[in-house]
C-alpha cells in the first residue's frame, strides 16, 4: 500500500508566491507563522516543512 501525501494548510509571508488547493493563512510576522505553522501542526496531526522562503507547509504523512 503507497502512503498518500497531502498538503493541509499552507502558511505564509508572501501571498504571491502561494496558490489555492489547500487553505492559506498569511501571516507577515516570523514570530506568528512560526507559531501558527506549530499550532496547525498539531491540530492536524501533521508535519510542518519550512520552505525557506517565508513559507511554511503543513503535511499529512
Amino acid at each position: 500500500m503507497v502512503a498518500q501525501k497531502k498538503i493541509l494548510a499552507i502558511i505564509t509571508s508572501d501571498m504571491q508566491i502561494v496558490a489555492g488547493g489547500a487553505p492559506i493563512f498569511f501571516a507577515p510576522d516570523p514570530v506568528y507563522r512560526d507559531k501558527l505553522a506549530r499550532s496547525l501542526s498539531r491540530i492536524l496531526d501533521a508535519m510542518v516543512h519550512d520552505l525557506e522562503n517565508g513559507t511554511y507547509i503543513v503535511v499529512a504523512h
